[in-house]
C-alpha cells in the first residue's frame, strides 16, 4: 500500500546457517509479508570450516537470497576470504556506507556508518570490541569516532545495529526468565553503551548473547523519543529462542512531532543514567592483557588521560576541526585545536593532522603537509582548450583554482570570463554542478559587478536547461571566515519537490535553533542577491539558499554557532529521501564515471551555455 511504513525483519547471530535462515524468512514473508529487508546482527559467518560449503552456495549465486539482507557480523570462519573478495569487486569501489554487495541481495555493512533504508535512518557499528581467534571482526577507534560525529547531526536515528549488547541495558528493569544471565558484563560492551547514549536510536538491535530480549522502552536524556532495545537469539538455537523479529516503524523524518514524542506507559528512565553506570561496567569488563586491547580500552574512557599519539599529540575532534563547534564542549574527549582547524581550513588532510598519515593516498584531494604562514603557490598561467589563460595565483594550494596542480580540470563543464561551471565532486544528484569564480575569491557576494552579471547569466541558463528536464534549481553557498575559494552549489530537483524546499530549510533551521532572514519573498532572486550583496560585509560567516520561487533565505552564523559544513547538502538530501548521500564522500565516482557525466552534461547544455 502506498505510503505504508517499511517492514523490516531483524535477525541475531546467523553462524553460517543460511539455509535455515532463509527458509524461515520465506515462511514469514509468505504468511505475514511481504518484508522489505532483513538486518542481521551478531556473528554472520560459521563457527568452523564445516559450514562453509552451505555458505558458499549463496555467495556464488547457486542459492538465491529471497530479500535484501544486510549484515555487520563480519567475523568467523571464512570471513576474511569472502569479505575480501567482495571488497575487490568493481561495483564496490569508493566510499560506501549503504553496504558492499557480496552477491545479489546480500550486503556487508563495513566499519561504521549511516544510510537510508526505505526512508529509515540506519546507523551501524560492524565488528566487536575484541577480535576473534583469527584477529578479525574488531571495530576501530575511527569507526566509533565517525558515529559520534554523525550523532551530532540533526535528525532522529530510527535503527542502530551493533553486534554486542551495550553494558547496563538491563538496569532499571526486570529481566525476563528467557534472558536470565545476560547481565554478565564480561560479554557486554561499554563503548556500545556510550554510543547508544549519544545516538539515541528509536530501535537498538544487537546479537551475541544467544537470547531473545525485548527491553521495555526507555527515555533518552535530551530527546523527546524513547528507545526500544531488542536482543536476538542465534539461528537454529537448541532452546528454540526467537532469532527473527519483525518491526514496521514509520521513518521519524516523516512523522508528526506529536507521534515521535509519544511515551509508552511501560517506559522506564534510561538504563545508562545511573550514577557511574557506564564507568562501573567498564571497571568490571574483562580485558585481554595484550597491549592492543588495553589501548582499545583507554580510547573510550574519558575519565583517564590518554597517551599522546598522532602528528600533533592527542586525537583531534573532527566535529570541531571541520565546523568550529562541538556540542560536547569541554566534555568532549577529543582535542579542540585552533591551529589544527586553521590547517584544515587551508585544505590540509584531517587524517594527516590527526594520525600523521592518510590511507587514501593519491585519491585524497587534501594536502599532506603543513602550511606555514606566508607560504605561496606560484603557478604560471596555463592555457585551456578554449585558448583562455589565467593569472599567477599567490595563494595556497586550491583545487578550485584552474592554474593549480590540484585542480581536477576534467570536471570543468564551461569557462566564461569571470566564472566557470564544473561538475560537483561526489554529486548529490545527476548534474549537480558548481559555479566558481576563476579568480581566487572567498565568496560570490563580493565579486565585481561584471562578475555578478556573468554569474546571473550562468544561473539563468541552468534554470532553462533544467526546466526542460522538468526540474527546478536550488542555489546555496556557505561563506565562512577564511573560506578557501568560493563555490555556489547548483542542485536540480524535481518540480514536485520545489514547493517544499522552503519548509524543509526552515524546519532544519528550527532544529538547530535559528530562523532564516527572508529576502525577496516569492520574487526575483536576482533582486534578492542585490539586496544581500548590499548588506554583506565580506567578513561574516553566512549561509544562504536561493529557492526555486525566487526567495532567498539567509543566516549570519555566529563564530560559536554550530552549523554543519554540509548543511545545505544535508537538507536537500533529506528533501530527496537520500540521507545516505548527505556526505559527498559517500557519492564519489571513478574518473571514468565523472568523465562520462561531464560529457553528457556538455552535450545537453551546449545550446544554453552563455560562454559558448
Amino acid at each position: 500500500m502506498a505510503g505504508s511504513p517499511p517492514r523490516i525483519l531483524l535477525c541475531g547471530d546467523v553462524l553460517g546457517r543460511l539455509n535455515q535462515l532463509f527458509k524461515r524468512v520465506q515462511s514469514v514473508n509468505k504468511s505475514t509479508g511481504p518484508f522489505d529487508a532483513l538486518l542481521c546482527v551478531g556473528q554472520f559467518f560459521p563457527d568452523s570450516a564445516n559450514g562453509l560449503e552451505e555458505f558458499a552456495n549463496y555467495f556464488d549465486g547457486s542459492s538465491p537470497i529471497p530479500i535484501p539482507t544486510y549484515f555487520i557480523g563480519d567475523y568467523g570462519a571464512g570471513s576474511t576470504r569472502f569479505v575480501s573478495a567482495a571488497a575487490k569487486l568493481p561495483s564496490n569501489n569508493g566510499f560506501k556506507t549503504d553496504g558492499l554487495e557480496v552477491c545479489p541481495n546480500l550486503y556487508w555493512l563495513k566499519g561504521s556508518g549511516k544510510f537510508s533504508l526505505h526512508g529509515l535512518s540506519v546507523f551501524y557499528l560492524s565488528g566487536r570490541q575484541i577480535p576473534d581467534d583469527e584477529g578479525n571482526g574488531r571495530y576501530s577507534r575511527d569507526d566509533v569516532d565517525a558515529l559520534r560525529a554523525l550523532a551530532e547531526e540533526p535528525g532522529v536515528v530510527d535503527i542502530f545495529m551493533t553486534n554486542e549488547w551495550p553494558s547496563g541495558v538491563w538496569n532499571r528493569t526486570d529481566l525476563s526468565e528467557a534472558a536470565a544471565g545476560v547481565s554478565d558484563p564480561s560479554d557486554s560492551d561499554p563503548v556500545v553503551a556510550e554510543l547508544a547514549v549519544e545516538i539515541k536510536p528509536r530501535y537498538h538491535i544487537a546479537g551475541t548473547k544467544a537470547v531473545f530480549y525485548a527491553r521495555e522502552p526507555y527515555f533518552n536524556d535530551g530527546a523527546v523519543h524513547v528507545t526500544r532495545f531488542i536482543g536476538l537469539a542465534s539461528v537454529g538455537n537448541k532452546e528454540k529462542l526467537k532469532f527473527i523479529h519483525a518491526i514496521s516503524p514509520t521513518p521519524a523524518s516523516t512523522m508528526p512531532a506529536s507521534e515521535v514524542c509519544l511515551k509508552p506507559p511501560n517506559a522506564t528512565v534510561s538504563p545508562y543514567t545511573l550514577e557511574g553506570a557506564i564507568n562501573h561496567t567498564k571497571e568490571h569488563t574483562k580485558r585481554p592483557a595484550n597491549s592492543d586491547s588495553v589501548d582499545q580500552y583507554w580510547r573510550y574512557d574519558v575519565s583517564k588521560k590518554r597517551p599522546r599519539n598522532g602528528v600533533a599529540g592527542e586525537r583531534l575532534c573532527f566535529k570541531y576541526i571541520s565546523s568550529g563547534a562541538c556540542a560536547q564542549g569541554k566534555k568532549c574527549s577529543y582535542r579542540h585545536d585552533e591551529e589544527a582547524r586553521g590547517q584544515y581550513l587551508k585544505n590540509v588532510c584531517f587524517d594527516f593532522l590527526n594520525k600523521g598519515k592518510c590511507e587514501r593516498g593519491p585519491d585524497c584531494r587534501f594536502r599532506h603537509n603543513l602550511i606555514e604562514e606566508g607560504d605561496t603557490l606560484i603557478v604560471e598561467g596555463q592555457g585551456c582548450q578554449n585558448g583562455k589563460s589565467y593569472r599567477r595565483i599567490p595563494e595556497k594550494k586550491c583545487w578550485f583554482c584552474l592554474s593549480s596542480p590540484d585542480a581536477e580540470v576534467h570536471l570543468v563543464l564551461s569557462i566564461g570570463e569571470s566564472y566557470y561551471c564544473a561538475l560537483a565532486k561526489g554529486p548529490l544528484v545527476q548534474d549537480h554542478v558548481l559555479l566558481i569564480p576563476i579568480e581566487h575569491h572567498p565568496n560570490t557576494l563580493t565579486t565585481s559587478p561584471e562578475s555578478e552579471v556573468e554569474l546571473g547569466n550562468y544561473k539563468n541558463a541552468l534554470k532553462v536547461y533544467f526546466k526542460n528536464q522538468e526540474k527546478a534549481v536550488v542555489f546555496f553557498e556557505w561563506i565562512f571566515q577564511n573560506s578557501p575559494h568560493a563555490n555556489l552549489q547548483v542542485v536540480p530537483i524535481p518540480f514536485s519537490k520545489a514547493s517544499n524546499v522552503q519548509r524543509i530549510f526552515n524546519f532544519a533551521a528550527k532544529r538547530l535553533g535559528f530562523e532564516f532572514s527572508v529576502t525577496a519573498p516569492g520574487g526575483d532572486n536576482g533582486e534578492g542577491r542585490i539586496s544581500l550583496r548590499s548588506v554583506f560585509d565580506g567578513k561574516s560567516n553566512l549561509f544562504y539558499v536561493e529557492l526555486p520561487n525566487g526567495t532567498i533565505l539567509s543566516h549570519s552564523v555566529d563564530d560559536k554557532e554550530k552549523l554543519p559544513v554540509q548543511f545545505g547538502r544535508e537538507v536537500l538530501a533529506g528533501l530527496l529521501n537520500m540521507a545516505d548521500k548527505a556526505d559527498w564522500r559517500n557519492c564519489k565516482l571513478s574518473k571514468d564515471e565523472e568523465l562520462q557525466m561531464v560529457q553528457n552534461f556538455k552535450t545537453g547544455f551546449e545550446e544554453f551555455d552563455p560562454a559558448a
